[in-house]
């Protein structure tokens, strides 16, 4: 009986589109979402919702996606979240970056909510 209790994402990223998307399709799949518009508020929500899964963004205002991951993946019960950037950055240089700072998944903008849905519900899977 797997997934019994409903898994909890946090989408972090400055655009409105994005975050609309992510919100409504992951809340139709069944997840619980929290959403930040920034780096600060990411935090601040990834320490009061406490996810299964981090959705985010590299380009946002206040700190940036890669300040996020790094204190994120600092912490010792944090860092075994998966994370998944989502980003408009596609240069092997950042994929690379991410892979080596404890990214789960690197996906590129623009996105396909219904292939990335398989992924999230393996990274979402992991204890």
């Amino acid at each position: 009986m797997e997934n019994l209790i409903p898994k909890k994402v946090l989408v972090a990223d400055d655009d409105p589109d994005t975050v609309l998307v992510l919100e409504q399709g992951l809340k139709h799949a069944g997840y619980i979402v929290a959403t930040a518009r920034d780096g600060e508020e990411a935090l601040v929500r990834f320490k009061e919702f406490r996810p299964d899964l981090v959705i985010l963004d590299v380009e946002m205002p206040r700190l940036t996606g890669w300040e996020v991951l790094e204190r994120i993946k600092s912490g010792w019960k944090s860092k075994r979240v998966p994370v998944m950037m989502l980003t408009a950055r596609d240069s092997d240089d950042d994929k690379i970056r991410g892979y080596e700072h404890g990214v789960s998944f690197y996906v590129t903008k623009p996105f396909n909510l219904q292939k990335l849905l398989p992924v999230i519900r393996s990274l979402t899977r992991i204890e």
